[in-house]
C-alpha cells in the first residue's frame, strides 16, 4: 500500500442508480482510490452482491472497508441487545469479508453513567469474543472501534490504543473530526493531530501506522460534542493539518470522506493530500 486511499463514505450522490456496484465503478472515474461500504441502516446485501463488488473493487482498483450499523451498544444492561449489537458487527464483517473490504469500523458503547474504566473491560470482553468468533470462521477482516464524537460515548483515542494493545490485531478507526468535536474544538493545530499519530505508534508500533482506518469530514460541534458532518468549507477543523501531518508521518491505509456532498469533498482531500505530499 503506498500512501492514502482516499474516497467516500457509501455510493457517491453521482452514481446512477445508487447501488454499491455502481458506487465502485463511479468511485474509480472520479479518479478515487476507496470507498466505505455504508451499512448504517442495516446489512442489507447478499453474498451474491457482495462477490461482485470485490470483482469490481479488483478490477477498478477500489479498496473497501465497512461502516456496521449504527444501532449498536456493548455496554447496554438489556443483555438482548448487547448480543443483538455483537451480531449486526459480526454480519458486516462477514459480507465485508466477502466484499473484500479490510477493516470493519463501529461506535462500540456508550457509559450510561458508568465508571469508564468497568466500561473498557466490558467492551473488551465482548470484543474478544468477536474476535474468536471471526478466527473461528476464517473471516479475514480487521475490527476497528471508531474514536467517537461526544463524552457519553466510549471510545478516545487513549481507550481504542488501548484495545488494540491488549487485543492484538485490533486497531482504532481514528475519526479526526470526532477528535475535534469531543474536544469542543480543542483538538485542532498540527500538534495536536501529529499527538495522535505519536500516541498510536509509540503503543501500537511503528507499523500501526502503515494501515490506517480514517475517517475525516467537516463537522459542526456544540456544548456536548458533534452535532453534524458538514462540507469542508463550512467547519473550523483545521483539515489541512490533518492532511500534512498524515503526510510527515508516512501514514498509509484507508481515509473515508463522511461529507453530506461526498466526491465533492473526497476530491478536495486527495487533491490537498497529493499537493502536501509532493511538496
Amino acid at each position: 500500500m503506498a500512501g492514502l486511499r482516499i474516497g467516500t463514505a457509501g455510493v457517491p450522490h453521482s452514481a446512477k442508480p445508487q447501488t454499491t456496484p455502481n458506487g465502485v465503478v463511479r468511485v474509480a472515474e472520479l479518479g478515487l482510490q476507496h470507498m466505505e461500504i455504508e451499512f448504517v441502516h442495516g446489512v442489507r446485501m447478499s453474498e451474491k452482491t457482495a462477490y461482485q463488488v470485490r470483482e469490481l473493487a479488483e478490477r477498478h482498483n477500489v479498496s473497501l472497508t465497512v461502516h456496521a450499523p449504527y444501532y449498536i451498544n456493548l455496554n447496554s444492561a438489556e443483555p438482548e441487545k448487547v448480543e443483538a449489537s455483537k451480531q449486526r458487527i459480526l454480519q458486516a464483517a462477514r459480507i465485508g469479508a466477502k466484499a473484500g473490504a479490510k477493516s470493519v469500523t463501529f461506535h462500540a458503547a456508550f457509559y450510561h453513567e458508568a465508571d469508564p474504566k468497568q466500561v473498557y473491560q466490558v467492551v473488551k470482553g465482548h470484543m474478544e469474543d468477536m474476535l474468536a468468533e471471526l478466527a473461528k470462521h476464517g473471516v479475514d477482516i480487521r475490527l476497528s472501534p471508531e474514536t467517537t464524537g461526544g463524552p457519553t460515548q466510549f471510545g478516545t483515542l487513549e481507550e481504542l490504543v488501548r484495545l488494540g494493545q491488549d487485543l492484538p490485531g485490533v486497531f482504532p478507526c481514528v475519526d479526526f473530526a470526532h477528535l475535534y468535536a469531543r474536544s469542543l474544538g480543542e483538538l485542532n493545530t498540527y500538534e495536536d493531530f501529529a499527538a495522535v499519530l505519536e500516541l498510536i505508534s509509540r503503543n501500537l508500533g511503528p507499523e500501526a501506522l502503515q494501515a490506517v482506518h480514517i475517517h475525516l469530514s467537516g463537522i459542526e460541534h456544540g456544548p456536548r460534542g458533534e452535532k453534524r458532518h458538514v462540507p469542508l468549507e463550512e467547519t473550523a477543523l483545521n483539515y489541512r493539518a490533518v492532511l500534512q501531518a498524515l503526510v510527515d508521518f508516512n501514514v498509509q491505509g484507508w481515509l473515508t470522506c463522511e461529507s453530506p456532498i461526498l466526491e465533492e469533498d473526497a476530491l478536495i482531500l486527495k487533491g490537498l493530500y497529493e499537493e502536501l505530499d509532493q511538496s
